[in-house]
């Protein structure tokens, strides 16, 4: 190889014919023009069809490199080369024309970090500790990690150096950023005990998801870190949460005030594990689990109607497995559940399980005396259903699994579940189902999630739990969800 041109031993000898050559030429015209195909990342199709474009036109400039003087052709063609590259030009400039109108990419999350203060406003400081210092570092590491996992970072600073919250603010609107989060540190005069960390957002009606990403940040950074939980702020009177056009908030990792946190917050290795938290959170901001939201027994009058209450403003969709003679009793309560979008299910006909259990017979025969209850009143047909106590239960132990072979035949899907408030006991607690509903996802990233909207509890702990998996995305069931079985 010499200059990147081939030598066959009848070209080098001065007896390359013009045929010879004109191959030759040809099989890099056509290499560059692969390799100019496929650095433009298009789908097959396109890719072959600019690569024909491309071609035609390194065919079309063949007949230049014709003209060049026979007493040339024993010396390295340069022109040939220039005009190769003239030939690559043309052909990606083709190229160009076709790709933009078809080539769809993904959007890339855009997030805006601030870390608060900088320069001359040096923020709380004690013993010689500064939060502008602290703030700083903290976000370098969030972006060092936003960056790895494929995020595009900007930063309102990332030296020492003063910004105003104006220009912040400014700076993160018209990037079009997709989440702002302002990181600070924390101090009072109140006692040197106080510690713990606080996150707050703007509670407003603008449509910002800004509660949400609040509640990932200081639910991952709380779980991160092990710090002292402090209250979720949604009172904030902050220039960078009201003025943001997008999701934004502000974490206050920790109080410089208490000598031992202040000792915490200076080490790189606690930094490092705040910013793992605010990292998690951003990551399930835009890519939640899926949860899987499901209520048994109902409708009922009070109850039923106080859950769909919550889902309705929270914009939820949520599977009601029904009852037949419950639907019979509120059918405008069965009705609302369609009308509003939530999916149905059936769950008996009534809650007499040696009854319902005695056969496969007298299971179908329940069954279907309740689907076409809720049929006549909500005009729903349904294939989606969950056993009463579950697909293995201490009363269907004999005729269990023939009951599901015969319901499957039939074409109907049962669904149990991997999560529950365990809320189908006498006078259960409020705080214990909240718990119950929490530890019992295990971190799962698909849940299906068991409550019973007749319940009182449950419809009195419906928001602080839903505000306690933020992690999750709600979703109705539909028979393209794969079922979790016993």
């Amino acid at each position: 190889m010499y200059g990147e041109t081939t030598f066959t031993w009848e070209y080098v000898c001065g007896y390359e014919t013009r045929e010879q050559r004109k191959r030759r030429v040809f099989r890099r015209l056509y290499m560059l023009t692969i390799a100019l195909c496929l650095s433009c990342l298009v789908a097959a199709i396109i890719v072959r069809l600019t690569a024909m474009g491309g071609l035609k036109a390194l065919t079309d400039m063949m007949g230049e490199t014709e003209t060049i003087p026979s007493e040339e052709t024993t010396k390295p063609v340069y022109v040939v080369e220039e005009q190769i590259f003239a030939a690559a030009q043309a052909a990606a400039a083709k190229t160009q024309e076709i790709v933009p109108a078809v080539v769809e990419t993904e959007h890339i999350p855009i997030i805006y970090l601030d870390p608060g203060h900088g320069g001359t406003d040096e923020g709380c400081a004690r013993n010689g500790v500064r939060e502008k210092d602290i703030n700083l570092a903290i976000a370098l590491l969030v972006r060092e990690r936003l960056i790895e996992q494929g995020y595009e970072v900007i930063m309102s600073r990332d030296t020492d150096t003063y910004i105003a919250k104006e220009e912040r603010v400014k700076e993160a609107n018209e990037s079009g950023a997709d989440i702002y989060i302002s990181i600070h540190q924390n101090a009072t005069d109140e006692g040197t005990a106080v510690s713990g960390m606080e996150v707050w957002y703007e509670e407003d009606n603008s449509g910002r998801d800004s509660k949400r990403l609040a509640q990932l940040i200081r639910q991952q950074t709380l779980k991160s870190t092990g710090a002292a939980e402090r209250e979720l702020r949604g009172d904030a009177d902050f220039h960078v949460t009201r003025n943001t056009s997008m999701p934004a908030c502000l974490i206050e990792t920790g109080f410089l005030s208490n000598a031992a946190e202040r000792k915490m917050l200076s080490l790189s290795e606690y930094q490092q594990k705040i910013a793992d938290g605010i990292v998690q959170g951003i990551s399930y901001y835009f890519h939640p689990k899926t949860m899987y939201l499901t209520f048994d027994d109902g409708p009922s009058e009070e109850n039923t109607q106080r859950v769909l209450d919550i889902l309705r403003d929270r914009n939820i969709k949520a599977t009601f497995f029904l009852v037949g003679e419950n639907v019979r009793q509120h059918p405008e309560m069965a009705r609302r559940i369609v009308a509003e979008g939530h999916t149905i299910g059936i769950h008996c006909n009534n809650h007499d399980y040696e009854t319902l259990y005695q056969s496969v017979d007298s299971y179908v025969e329940d069954f279907e005396k309740a689907r076409q209850t809720v049929y006549e009143v909500t005009g729903v047909e349904t294939n989606l259903f969950r056993f009463p106590g579950g697909s293995v239960n201490a009363y269907n132990k004999k005729v269990g699994q023939a009951i599901i072979e015969e319901m499957t035949d039939r074409g109907y899907i049962y669904y149990d579940w991997n999560a529950s408030l365990e809320d189908a006991v006498k006078n259960p607690d409020p705080e214990k189902l909240i718990a119950n509903g929490v530890e019992t996802t295990f971190g799962r990233k698909k849940v299906i999630l068991l409550a019973h909207d007749v319940v009182y509890s449950t419809g009195i702990c419906l928001e602080e739990l839903l505000d306690s998996l933020p992690e999750y995305e709600m979703k109705p069931l539909s028979e393209e969800v794969t079922p979790i079985q016993f």
